[in-house]
């Protein structure tokens, strides 16, 4: 039975007069991004997109929901292809350090996480991203203390309680101080426990079904904190399972001074060493990129979480996004933790992707649509769900985000995508993970967001970092 039918509502969800954007072009070339309409409908029925065009809906007999969509942009819901929902327990700490210095301050403070923060900080970071037009998460979890309990489920727990799709990524570090690494040793698991809880996590949640709210990947964390046989043999592992890798790589200069260091070679060239390039893998940052790094990317259909914000933050400097879509490898967008974007939300990196890539590589290096298009198709198509998300085509689960542009902050500008690109992220009418309301009238449908603060609040004052209360 689905969410909808257990809730009692009707199975079916009219839009109507809203502009509508469909994203269901194969990419973002320069011709644009699909049909749009600047007044449509969107029909959800049963969980999936049933139709979608210019004017009203066709009638019909029969129970339904009609949503007047008028002054709003309707696009798919989007993908968030990078994040680290623990980490909203540690905002606001090591505000002005590079990458290496962060990590350095925060890994011990994160060796104190366990179950109960996660779920607390998973939910919080899940519900606020919903409120920015999020309807599906990858979060990377590579931090897995010796007395933190089932810290995944807990991540996995906050998920449901939001209800958007999440791909959890099951990380795993090897390399701790003693070894040369970062994080504190307490904090970092032997090569077989980190592949056996790797397995069992695969084995507990992976739901590969074609509307399914839960799969996991595997997710080493990088290469400066995992040894070569835990990345190759977590390789192996997710082949043999039949599920997508994930991995940091090229964030900053000191990786590529330390892969040359270490291994002789530059990140991209490491990754493929030891099994890490091909179309069921995507990679955070990927910042540092040679030109033949880019086009290997692209010849191999490895896709990128481009990370704006928190690079930005870091001092790290930013993904050659312009270069590696010319070079046909996929391009998502991700939050990244907020330890190092406070933000937090999804729909504020679609403009911070535009203009950074503009500063980078020249005003015609991204266009407006360019940018939608990275936070929904190019995400799915990063998480390997591009046949079920990322585009409102019938016959896809009817995941949908209604922006509204009504107000003074987005008077005036004609275009809507650029409204919603350019523009304050606008408030969020609704959106719907499965035909299913996860916000209405830019609240929370399953949480009370005051509770989800509260709740924050504590597990922060336990953690030792922001303010209690």
């Amino acid at each position: 039975m689905s969410d909808v039918e257990q809730r009692g509502l009707p199975r079916r969800t009219v839009i109507e007069g809203a502009a509508v954007v469909t994203v269901d072009g194969a990419a973002p070339d320069g011709s644009g991004i699909g049909n749009e309409y600047p007044e449509g409908h969107v029909v959800l029925e049963d969980g999936l997109v049933r139709s979608v065009g210019p004017g009203p809906a066709p009638p019909r007999n029969g129970p339904e929901r009609r949503v007047d969509g008028t002054g709003c942009l309707a696009t798919p819901g989007l993908v968030n292809t990078h994040h680290h929902l623990y980490q909203w327990a540690t905002r606001g700490c090591a505000v002005d350090s590079t990458l290496f210095d962060w990590l350095t301050e925060l890994y011990p403070v994160w060796a104190g996480i366990d179950e109960d923060l996660t779920r607390s900080a998973a939910a919080a970071g899940l519900g606020w991203t919903a409120l920015s037009g999020c309807t599906t998460v990858a979060d990377h979890h590579y931090v897995f203390p010796r007395t933190g309990g089932d810290v995944l489920g807990g991540v996995v727990s906050g998920a449901e309680r939001i209800g958007v799709r999440l791909h959890a990524v099951r990380g795993s570090m090897d390399r701790g101080r003693s070894a040369g690494g970062l994080p504190p040793d307490s904090a970092v698991e032997d090569i077989d426990s980190a592949l056996e809880g790797t397995a069992a996590a695969v084995e507990r949640f992976h739901d590969p079904g074609f509307d399914s709210r839960l799969r996991v990947a595997v997710g080493p964390c990088s290469p400066f904190s995992v040894s070569t046989e835990l990345m190759t043999r977590s390789a192996e592992l997710a082949r043999e399972h039949g599920v997508r890798l994930h991995t940091h790589l090229a964030e900053t200069t000191d990786e590529l001074d330390r892969c040359a260091a270490e291994f002789g070679c530059d990140p991209v060239e490491y990754a493929e060493r030891v099994g890490w390039l091909g179309e069921d893998v995507w990679l955070a940052h990927g910042v540092h990129l040679s030109d033949g790094a880019i086009s290997r990317l692209g010849e191999t259909g490895t896709g990128v979480a481009h990370c704006p914000s928190s690079n930005g933050r870091l001092g790290a400097g930013t993904a050659p996004v312009r270069p590696l879509l010319d070079a046909r490898a996929p391009v998502g967008l991700g939050i990244d933790g907020v330890a190092s974007n406070e933000s937090g939300r999804l729909g504020d990196e679609l403009r911070q992707a535009l203009l950074l890539g503009r500063a980078e590589h020249g005003p015609d290096a991204l266009s407006v649509r360019d940018a939608l298009w990275m936070g929904t198709r190019g995400g799915a198509r990063c998480l390997g769900r591009e046949a079920e998300l990322g585009s409102l085509e019938p016959g896809k689960l009817a995941d949908v985000a209604l922006w509204d542009l009504s107000g003074l902050g987005h008077a005036g500008i004609g275009d809507p995508v650029a409204a919603l690109a350019l523009g304050p992220l606008p408030p969020l009418r609704r959106s719907w993970r499965g035909g299913e309301a996860l916000v209405e009238d830019s609240r929370l449908v399953r949480e009370s967001e005051r509770d989800l603060t509260a709740e924050l609040r504590r597990a922060c004052a336990r953690l030792g970092t922001g303010r209690g209360g």
